[in-house]
């Protein structure tokens, strides 16, 4: 009975190994590509700093926006991602493919970038492999999934025999002084093995974002989500039923969410410009190690509403796990640190198909060439 369950966990290591190898390798490189957008983009690209002494304090939105639509007038501002002191402001444009970037301390225009950049196109194969989005995402989806099977049955594959020096000394050693062959097994299994744990987490995220039953079941089993606050404005009576001028409620936001509602990163904060019809004003604070803290204010008071994100420490099991999935899976979740350790365990996820691929081509060719020794005197 054991050989047969190890003979059937070898065939699907191997088939679905082949089965998702090509769409694994383009998952993989691109989220190579995405772990340090952050600090490529926003702490290097677009760094931005004060020019004098009296530049120290961050600029509030609407002197931002006077600035930028004095050298821009075209442009219709959207909304305001600051990044914090020695990062830009990235502004989004309504119904543009541009995003500005901008020095907070005296509202100079960095860059206007097209919003098909490098990271973008990046993203794109990562999400959905550069195709139709509702089709690439479930591709990306099943392929993952294959991918997390994959890397169960290869722990089962890699396990010693037995647990003598001279097993343990090939599970966790690559022998460089051997034929290529052998090399190449050996970064297929020792590689994968060091990998395996940071693989097993990112294909599970993956999978939480991929299938929504999945994400539901996970979150479920945590505790669920705590009972959803209504949306809706604050009461307010007719006489002062006024909406207060888009500019200045967004000023009031940004300062109030950096002063007393912000917990971690204060002064990273998002906010958006409400159009004339809206009665809420959206923001986001706590951007801090790949979660984040969703924000809606009264248009009318500029009272934080209860349907408002709690603090991430604050939350049960199930809101944690569903606001921690994204820096789970980038690596964001313990810094710089974890974001190391993810960018080598994405690349060497990468060569795993292409190793794994050459191991089983190597074996259909050395049993082709035996059939042909056999065959051969037969025929003579």
């Amino acid at each position: 009975m054991k050989k047969i369950v190890l003979k059937i966990n070898a065939w699907l290591h191997l088939w679905l190994g082949l089965a998702s190898g090509i769409i694994v390798v383009i998952l993989a490189i691109t989220g190579c590509a995405l772990v340090f957008e952050e600090e490529i983009k926003y702490s290097w690209l677009y760094s931005a700093s004060p020019t004098n002494d009296s530049e120290s304090e961050l600029l509030p939105p609407s002197v931002i926006y006077n600035r930028v639509k004095a050298a821009l007038p075209q442009k219709d501002i959207a909304s305001f991602w600051y990044y914090g002191h020695g990062k830009p402001i990235k502004i989004s444009v309504s119904h543009g493919d541009t995003l500005l970037f901008v020095n907070p301390y005296n509202g100079h225009i960095i860059a206007e970038v097209d919003h098909e950049d490098f990271f973008h196109l990046m993203d794109a194969g990562h999400r959905h492999l550069w195709l139709p989005p509702k089709i690439g995402r479930s591709i990306a989806g099943w392929a993952t999934l294959l991918f997390f099977i994959v890397t169960l049955s290869g722990l089962i594959l890699w396990w010693p025999k037995r647990w003598n020096k001279r097993m343990i000394k090939q599970s966790f050693t690559i022998n460089w002084k051997t034929k290529w062959k052998r090399i190449n097994y050996d970064l297929h299994n020792v590689l994968g093995f060091y990998s395996l744990l940071l693989a097993v987490i990112m294909a599970f995220t993956a999978m939480m974002m991929s299938f929504p039953w999945l994400r539901k079941s996970v979150i479920e089993l945590a505790g669920g989500y705590p009972r959803a606050a209504k949306q809706t404005t604050a009461s307010v009576s007719e006489e002062n039923r006024v909406k207060k001028d888009a500019l200045q409620a967004v000023d009031a936001i940004w300062y109030q969410v950096r002063t007393t509602i912000a917990i971690q990163n204060k002064d990273a904060v998002i906010v958006h410009i409400p159009e004339e019809e809206d009665d809420l004003i959206y923001a986001c604070t706590d951007m801090y190690r790949g979660s984040w803290r969703d924000l809606r204010f009264d248009r009318y008071t500029l009272a934080l509403l209860p349907s408002s994100q709690k603090p991430i420490n604050k939350t049960n099991s199930g809101e944690w796990i569903s606001r921690s999935n994204f820096g789970l899976h980038t690596g964001y979740i313990g810094g710089l640190t974890t974001k190391i350790l993810y960018f080598f365990a994405s690349l060497i996820c990468a060569t795993l198909p292409i190793t794994g691929f050459y191991v089983w081509w190597y074996k259909k060719k050395k049993k082709t060439k035996g059939k042909r020794k056999i065959l051969k005197p037969a025929l003579v």
